[in-house]
């Protein structure tokens, strides 16, 4: 795992936990939920008024970040730490928290099941968590050095990118029983199921993006994106897939994988999400300290918006208001 490059050792700027977060406009408003490495913070964003709302402490450098508002709830990793904490939604102190061996680092949630899956880059494995007190079900066994996990959107799989074995696993979400392990390209690390369930790798060592079919395990097609692609996301039809080293979202036809355009971002961005709605793309720019926010029809940048000290937001971090408050 990496330090910022530009400021690995700049101050923490731990926030006061915010007692609740108003939630102005319409209830479906969307919140994005910001981990930011280098300040070991958690923003909240209002993304209709493009805007940080309250700033969270998570102690450890958090990376790992997922939302679940079935469950009212919001998941860091911090890897420094080894912590996994579970916040309710809006965001305050921790509902509660457990310490992991080895090197976790991504974040994924069953909310159906009530499961929370955890990478350990340095063990080869996922561990298997409650969601609600947070203890350790089973583990199960992948790659080396899986990073990003995904759970398909009908919570039929769970896939993992195993970055030094240059490929992802895919187990049966419901039993955890591995299905296949299917080379992609080089060095996979951030994972996203497509809205029609075929799952996608961003393969940061050979600047691709590989689509497989997860049922069978084939590999469907690859797309060529910039340098050093790191996570994907979908909307318009569209996948968007942030190039750390180009500083940029490479485009593509979700269908045809062809490509569409190159969208210049912030500085070395990461994590990147779709609103609710499907028509924004937001990106996490680790350097920059900000998110971008795009328009996933016109492709133009609408917003700009400030975070703590480098946002990481890997995983899913983008959510509405849950209908229950915790």
């Amino acid at each position: 795992m990496r330090s910022k490059r530009s400021s690995a050792n700049s101050r923490i700027k731990l926030a006061v936990v915010l007692a609740a977060l108003a939630l102005p406009g319409g209830a479906l408003a969307d919140y994005a939920y910001v981990t930011n490495q280098s300040s070991s913070d958690l923003s909240v964003v209002d993304l209709d008024r493009m805007v940080e709302v309250g700033r969270i402490a998570v102690p450890g450098q958090p990376a790992g970040v997922a939302v679940a508002p079935r469950l009212g709830a919001v998941f860091t990793v911090s890897p420094d730490a080894k912590m996994l904490r579970r916040f309710g939604m809006p965001a305050g102190a921790p509902v509660a928290e457990r310490k992991l061996d080895g090197g976790p680092i991504g974040v994924a949630v069953d909310e159906r099941r009530g499961r929370v899956f955890v990478s350990d880059w340095y063990n080869a494995r996922v561990f298997v968590i409650a969601a609600d007190g947070l203890a350790t079900l089973t583990v199960l066994a992948t790659g080396s050095a899986p990073a990003g996990l995904a759970l398909s959107r009908d919570g039929r799989w769970l896939a993992t990118a195993d970055r030094d074995a240059n490929q992802v696993s895919i187990f049966d979400a419901e039993t955890l029983t591995l299905r296949h392990r299917v080379t992609v390209g080089l060095r996979p690390f951030g994972l996203t199921f497509s809205p029609d369930g075929r799952l996608f790798s961003a393969d940061v060592g050979s600047n691709t993006v590989t689509a497989v079919d997860p049922a069978s395990g084939r590999v469907l097609g690859h797309v060529t994106t910039r340098d050093r692609p790191y996570a994907v996301a979908f909307a318009s039809g569209r996948g968007f897939v942030t190039n750390q080293y180009d500083d940029s979202v490479s485009v593509f036809d979700a269908r045809s994988l062809a490509a569409i355009a190159v969208i210049d971002t912030g500085e070395y961005p990461e994590g990147i999400d779709a609103s609710a709605d499907g028509r924004r793309i937001i990106v996490a720019n680790w350097f920059s300290n900000s998110l971008t926010v795009i328009d996933a029809e016109s492709l133009e940048i609408v917003g700009e918006v400030t975070t703590g000290d480098g946002p990481r937001a890997f995983g899913r971090f983008v959510s509405t208001p849950p209908a229950t408050r915790q």
